[in-house]
Parts: C-alpha cells; structure tokens; sequence
C-alpha cells in the first residue's frame, strides 16, 4: 500500500511530462516547466528535506517549538513545497536570502511566517505552516496536529483536516481539478490550425 506521502510526491509528479530538474541529491525537484510564468518558472516544487540542525536553527529564532507533525514533514519528505506554481506553499528552512539561481532553490521562510506575517486574534498554540497566493489566506497547526484554514486577516478556523498528509491530499487534487478545469474552459473553443 502507498504511504500518503508516497501520493503526494505522485501527484506533484504528475506533470512530469512538462520536465523534471532534480536539483539536488536530497530529493530536490522542480517539476513542470511553465514557460508561459517565465523561462526558469516550474509548477510544482519538493525542496530536499533537512535534518533537525534545520529545525533547532528556526526553532530557536522564532523562540517557539515547531509542531511535531511539521518536524516529521520537514525532516522526511520535504524542506517546505511550492504547489502549481505557489497557488499554496508550505513554508521551511531558508538559509540565504540571496537572489540567485542557487539559493532560489529554496522554499519560502517559515521564521517569517511565524514571527511576523501571522493573522489577528492569534493564539499561542497556533503554528503556521504556509499560505495561498490569491488571497494570502492561511494555513495552521494546533496541539492536536489538526491543519486549520483560516482568512489572512482573522485566526478563526474556516476548515480543518485531520493532518498535514490529508490536508496535502485533498488540497492537491482539488487545485488540480480547478486548474485542469480553467484550462479547459479557456482552451475548448480554440480552432487549432491545420
């Protein structure tokens, strides 16, 4: 049987077909070219995990532990992820903040998000674990290991999944039918030429 994970690499492998940089020998992969966004753009993106160094680093600058289920993500699949060219990021370790090719292989800062992009009516038993790009809307970790939705502006839970795992699961799919969708409506009346 599949781990969860093993389903979630196998749907950001999923477009493949459109290339694939393995740019690290740590598992980091930069996957379906998007030409269209720009000439170095990729759909999805699985930055190499990172050991606990890593999460000691970023736990003692945001003075605040990490949420054991997000220690588990960080250190065995993934140092964060770029989905569908940032419509949702799981944020990570950054080590530089250089503007490079070399250090752009890196996800978004999970320090910040924890210190200083975080919503009203926060509590200290909410971690932040990564944003959407249209709305900047949030994503969460509660004690219970719970991921919450919630509007960049207001804490309030709007959605919860049980995990990280199912939470990337059904988040996946669902942008992905949306996005295969749009596609669709907008490239269905085009006549292509003979």
């Amino acid at each position: 049987m599949e781990s969860k994970y093993e389903e979630i690499r196998n749907l950001m492998f999923k477009l493949s077909h459109l290339g694939v940089w393995n740019f690290s020998e740590d598992g980091g992969f930069f996957i379906g070219k998007a030409p269209h966004r720009g000439i170095r753009a990729w759909q999805n993106k699985i930055y190499p995990k990172i050991s606990m160094t890593e999460i000691e680093i970023m736990e003692n600058e945001m003075h605040r532990q990490i949420a054991p289920s997000y220690i588990r993500f960080l250190t065995s699949f993934s140092n964060g992820l770029d989905i569908f060219n940032d419509t949702l990021g799981l944020y990570g370790y950054r080590y530089s903040f250089r503007r490079d090719e070399t250090h752009n292989q890196q996800p978004y800062n999970l320090v910040w998000l924890n210190r200083f992009q975080r919503p009203l009516n926060i509590t200290v038993d909410m971690f932040f674990i990564g944003e959407y790009n249209w709305d900047h809307s949030f994503l969460y970790v509660t004690p219970d290991q719970k991921v919450h939705f919630c509007h960049r502006e207001d804490a309030t839970s709007l959605f919860t999944w049980d995990s990280i795992e199912d939470m990337l699961l059904s988040e996946i799919k669902r942008i992905y039918t949306l996005l295969m969708t749009e596609v669709w409506r907008l490239t269905r009346n085009i006549q292509l030429p003979l």
